[in-house]
């Protein structure tokens, strides 16, 4: 019966960490998204200094979490989400506005993937 419960207790902390992790991200990337898409608002406005300074700080907050996110999720994702970011500041650099708005369109469009494919549904577990 000892064997059940640690069993039990173990399967419990796993589902709290997985639960944990799920929301946590989910937080993390949508400030992520919000930051984006309010240095986008900036950006076709003409204030390219600011919204620059919102996506290179966005970049700062993915790379202070590299460690975590590379230990819980796929590096092929996170090294995308990255080369968005990157993507993203060199288009607004070179004034190509236009195509600086579709790669933050397509960064946001990855960074609600990535939290999508860490929720806990069905359809991820099966």
């Amino acid at each position: 019966m000892k064997r059940l419960w640690i069993a039990a207790a173990l399967l419990s902390l796993t589902l709290g960490a997985s639960l944990w992790h799920s929301h946590h991200l989910e937080a993390f990337t949508s400030a992520l998204a919000d930051q984006l898409a309010q240095a986008e608002t900036l950006a076709l406005s003409g204030e390219n200094r600011r919204a620059e300074e919102l996506i290179r700080q966005a970049r700062e907050q993915w790379l202070a979490q590299n460690t975590y996110l590379h230990v819980t999720l796929r590096h092929g994702d996170t090294d995308q989400i990255q080369i968005g970011f990157d993507e993203a500041l060199q288009l607004l650099r070179t004034g190509e506005l236009g195509e600086y708005a579709a790669a933050s369109a397509h960064l946001m469009a990855d960074l609600k993937l990535l939290t999508e494919a860490e929720q806990l549904t069905l359809e991820n577990l099966f």
